[in-house]
């Protein structure tokens, strides 16, 4: 039995916010987020036709949205590590984006910014060939009008590849990660990620959301001791 979800804001639009998220060390979590991602994308491609196919000879995540980007890092990484995907990235807090302006400097051409909000999308069903997102669902109340969301965007085919935090079995063990790997951060930044864990869903309830979807709920799966991912092929 895990502890009672207590949820935070659904928008993170302070200034100090958007500084602190920006500055903590995403790196590692955010490079190996983009690898596993392409290394799904490779694995469930269409039988038979590959994505260089598809892609006139190039491998590539094709279109991609990023709902609930932030300041835009996972999309820079990708950029760098797909060369030919372009990125449609957004988010409802303006502080992350005008962060997210100067993050995305280096790829003018290929990550698109916007304002938009995640539980109701201005784009067309099927628009889009990847649906990427990192740590959007512990901040809804009702996470699943986004993941309609994300599914209804995505075209038949397409990759869905979703991951957030899950929340510990116990006030214990939430503090043990707080202390594991934002212990060196400041106290806002560490107040932040605790507070995030505290608002996560814990695996069973991310599972069921997925069902209620239209997805198979092995398709989530704990990937860390700190996060779940949802991997899957949109039918």
């Amino acid at each position: 039995m895990t502890i009672p979800r207590v949820l935070e804001p659904e928008v993170m639009d302070s200034r100090e916010e958007a500084v602190d998220y920006n500055s903590m060390d995403h790196s590692t979590v955010n490079r190996a987020f983009v690898q596993e991602l392409l290394e799904f994308a490779r694995k469930v491609r269409p039988e038979g036709v590959s994505f260089e196919d598809q892609r006139e000879g190039d491998y590539t995540l094709g279109d991609v949205l990023d709902p609930g980007t932030g300041t835009a890092q996972i999309p820079v990484e990708l950029c760098k590590q797909d060369p030919f995907c372009r990125v449609m990235a957004v988010d409802m807090a303006e502080s992350m984006l005008e962060i997210a302006r100067y993050n995305v400097a280096s790829f003018p051409d290929r990550i698109q910014l916007a304002k938009v909000d995640a539980k109701a999308m201005p784009y067309s069903a099927g628009m889009f060939d990847t649906l990427m997102s990192n740590s959007i669902t512990h901040h809804l109340a009702e996470p699943v009008h986004c993941m309609k969301e994300m599914a209804r965007v995505t075209v038949s085919g397409g990759v869905i590849f979703v991951r957030d935090l899950m929340r510990p079995d116990s006030e214990e063990q939430l503090e043990w990660i707080v202390k594991e790997y934002a212990g060196d951060e400041n106290e806002h930044s560490q107040k932040m990620f605790r507070e995030s864990l505290w608002a996560a869903l814990n695996l069973d309830e991310i599972r069921s959301l997925v069902e209620e979807v239209g997805f198979e709920k092995e398709t989530v799966t704990a990937t860390s001791d700190r996060h779940w991912t949802w991997a899957a092929r949109k039918p």
